[in-house]
């Protein structure tokens, strides 16, 4: 696999999963920031406003390094993290995974809690279709006219495609390629005297 791609999902995904009279219903979400998670975990608290525990799991950011779980009252360790595994497991990140459970009136253990939050968890992910996504770096150009042919020779080259441009008394333009060929096609612009190339930010 290549360093600048990364998964998400394309759709939707719910799951079930029955226990002694226990129900587990499983959703997923895509969300892109820590608030669209909680928006995500309310929402849901709202759709199944009389059931027990609403336990859920998200990863966000192509480096994986934003996530959370939570048992919400579940015996430690027996919700959050099974859900939070199996978002690992699939291999998918700015996802939301929310497993609400409607209790049966009988215990079913610690390894039974976990069993059942993780196979509901499963359950949701294999429901949903996968991307597959490139992490991007976006540039700006400023430049004069008379340089206009030769940054449009590259832009060709490099198949970037131009955003925000705004040609008046000087040239400005944005471009977003891929991580991958980010130091190479910011070498080629360098060079091009008179051309300067800003970083902007990566998504």
């Amino acid at each position: 696999m290549n360093d600048d791609t990364y998964y998400m999902l394309a759709t939707r995904g719910e799951g079930l999963y029955k226990e002694k009279g226990s129900k587990f219903i499983a959703e997923t979400f895509t969300v892109m920031s820590e608030d669209e998670a909680k928006e995500a975990v309310a929402s849901v608290k709202k759709k199944y406003f009389d059931a027990r525990h609403h336990c859920y799991a998200y990863m966000i950011g192509p480096d994986k390094k934003t996530f959370r779980s939570s048992d919400d009252g579940e015996p430690s360790g027996t919700a959050g993290k099974p859900i939070l595994n199996q978002i690992l497991s699939k291999d998918v990140t700015n996802v939301c995974v929310i497993v609400t459970r409607y209790f049966g009136g009988i215990k079913l253990g610690t390894s039974g809690l976990i069993n059942a939050y993780k196979t509901a968890a499963r359950d949701a992910l294999d429901n949903a279709q996968v991307e597959e996504k490139t992490i991007n770096d976006i540039y700006s150009l400023e430049f004069e006219y008379p340089l206009m042919n030769e940054v449009m020779r590259i832009m060709k080259e490099e198949n970037l495609e131009q955003q925000n441009s705004r040609f008046e008394l000087d040239c400005y333009l944005e471009f977003s390629t891929r991580k991958n060929s980010a130091s190479r096609i910011f070498e080629k612009f360098s060079n091009l005297f008179g051309v300067k190339i800003t970083y902007i930010k990566t998504v």
